[in-house]
This record gives C-alpha cells, structure tokens and sequence, in this order.
C-alpha cells in the first residue's frame, strides 16, 4: 500500500510514512524514516526525486550492514531500492550490476564467469550501491580499483553515468553527490581460473568467518584504518575489548567491531564508539575516523 504523502508526485513504488527502519539495520536498533521510498523501476526513483522540495534531504540505503541511524530518526526521504535493482548481468570481461546487488553476489558471478580481480567482494557485506558510495574495501583491494562506471539517479531526477574517474574516489570515501542514489555499476575483471577464484574467495570467507563477529547485530568495521595502522590494534593498547555501555559492547572477538548485545540505543552504540575514540586518542594520539555512516536526529534534536 502506498502512503499518502502530498510533497511527492504520485509514484509507482512503495511509500511508507514513519517507516522503522530498525528492521532491516545489522544493528536493529535506531528511529524511523520519515519516508521511506522503494520504487518500481529507475523511471519511478527519476520522477520522485525530481518532484521533492529542493530543501528535502534525501538518504540511500542499503541493507544497513555499515550504518547507525540515530534514536530521534531520519527526516526526508529515504530510498531503498528493490530487488528490481539486483540483476547481475556477465558483458565479456565486465559485469554490470544492480545497486541493489550484494557483493557476494557479484563475485559468485565473476567466478562462475572465470573472472578475477572481483574475489573481495565476498568479504563485502552491503550491497553495489553502498559499496560504490563509500569505495569499499578488503584484502588489499577496492572498488576504485574494478569499477568502470556508475549510473546514478541525481537528487533533482536526472539520470547521470559517471566514469571512475568522476567519482572521486578516497579511501573509504567518493565525491557522489548528496542526495544522488546509485541505481548500477560496471565492474572490470580479468580472465582466471575460477578454481583459483573460488579458493580465494573461500579463504576470504574463512577469514571473515574466524576473525569477525558475524552472527552478532554488528555494523562492521567502526572506524578507519589509520595510515600504516590498525584501529583494531590501537582499540586494543587503549584497553577497550570488550568495554560496554548499556547494551552496546565493544567486540572481544575483533576490537574495531560495536555489537547490540540486545537492547542496545543507538545512542549508546555512538556514544561508545565516542568513548572509543576518547580512549584511542588519551592512549596513543591518534584520532580514530569514523567508517560506519551515522545518520538521522539525535533524541528530542
């Protein structure tokens, strides 16, 4: 059912008023979008956008595996695209994929396709569209380094492809414009052995699997790797493994992860990666940057 909201011009997707979006966030905790748009095609997502008030922020997101969305909630809109926007299509060398795609999903395709280069994107846990915007990375390599190019929807409606070079691209970072949502992207590989590709993407698996707490309501990793550094290995000499506030904890099993232990505020999820950060800094000098995205008011704001 489509909600009524008079700022939009009619659409062809789902609108949904006060949307809790705890639902689907890894850390299943946190507000409500104000709207929460799923739309029918690209056409659909064009016209919405182009029909919101120029002052409406608009927010793209994923399946919520590298983000805290604030108690007091999301204003604006919020686009979460479909499984309409997952299609994962071999063109020779390159792969053109859906933003809705998950990473494993797009190197599940390049292996069978005897494509290489795609192998960390098993380690990815978010989808294209997350992973473009943010230029995620693992094991040593990133989506700067495949991408070719990126479709996106702008925030005022028009449909844009933007080479690699346009993007931007930093470490964990990219210059897509606020507002604009990635509706594609084009990955290159290179011809391998899919055996070969397999076996590096079950050791990848193997080591996410023995390192990280993945069965935990987790963001992923919490904050960037400094220059030449670890942050897991600076959380650690500031003493935070393990450190807890109210239902949020820092991992024992890897120090640059925050769990919901249940029942966990976001407000204490940020408030203990600040405490982190604190600690980090008193101990070592270094300031931590956040990775995971925060988003949204914070209570009675």
């Amino acid at each position: 059912m489509i909600a009524e909201a008079p700022l939009l011009a009619p659409v062809r997707g789902e609108l949904v008023q006060s949307a809790p979006l705890a639902d689907f966030i890894w850390f299943r905790c946190g507000g409500s979008a104000d709207l929460l748009f799923r739309p029918a095609d690209e056409a659909d997502l064009a016209a919405a956008l182009a029909s919101l008030p120029a002052d409406m922020p608009v927010f793209p997101v994923g399946v919520g595996s590298n983000l805290i969305v604030r108690d007091g909630g999301v204003r604006g809109l919020t686009v979460r695209l479909p499984k309409a926007f997952a299609r994962v299509a071999v063109e020779g060398e390159r792969i053109r994929a859906g933003a809705a795609a998950l990473g494993i999903t797009v190197a599940t395709a390049a292996r069978d396709a005897g494509l290489a280069g795609l192998e960390f994107l098993r380690g990815i846990p978010g989808t294209v569209g997350g992973a473009v915007a943010m230029n995620a990375g693992a094991y040593g390599r990133e989506v700067a380094d495949i991408l070719v190019e990126a479709r996106l929807v702008t925030r005022d409606g028009r449909v844009e492809t933007w080479p690699r070079d346009r993007l931007g691209f930093g470490y964990r970072e990219s210059a897509l414009p606020a507002g604009a949502v990635v509706v594609e992207a084009l990955f290159e590989g290179a011809p391998g052995d899919p055996a070969a590709i397999a076996a590096e993407m079950d050791r990848i698996a193997a080591e996410r699997e023995a390192s990280q707490p993945l069965r935990s309501r987790t963001g992923g990793s919490t904050f960037r790797n400094p220059p030449g550094m670890k942050a897991w290995q600076l959380i650690d000499r500031a003493g935070c493994r393990g450190l807890r506030r109210g239902g949020a904890q820092v991992s024992e099993k890897h120090a640059n992860f925050l769990l919901n232990t249940g029942g966990a505020t976001a407000t204490e999820i940020e408030a203990l990666g600040e405490e982190v950060r604190a600690r980090v800094k008193a101990a070592t000098g270094v300031d931590l940057r956040w990775e995971i995205i925060r988003v949204g008011d914070r209570p009675c704001e």
